[in-house]
């Protein structure tokens, strides 16, 4: 399978209701109160209630959702027993 490269990440937050994340390389996890993406520049966790994912397009990597935002966190560690395992729980 074919890797692919997205150059630029951004992140867009509406009234922190609404967000738009571009350079998205994968959906790693995700409920209602937490949103954990694989992007370009590393894991970011978003945090909230009532979170949904409208719209993912993987082939440009860009994701769409909506739902109170609480927190958005980026975090290089890769081990399960850390921060994620924490803050997913």
């Amino acid at each position: 399978m074919e890797e692919k490269t997205y150059l630029n990440h951004n992140i867009i937050i509406e009234n922190r209701k609404k967000f738009v994340f571009s350079g998205i390389k994968d959906i790693i996890n995700f409920d209602e109160e937490n949103i954990l993406l694989d992007t370009s520049l590393g894991k970011l966790a978003v945090k909230g209630n009532n979170l949904q994912i409208t719209n993912f397009n993987n082939e440009n990597g860009d994701l769409n959702g909506e739902g109170r935002i609480h927190a958005v966190i980026y975090t290089a560690q890769d081990s399960g027993q850390g921060f994620f395992s924490k803050l997913f729980r």
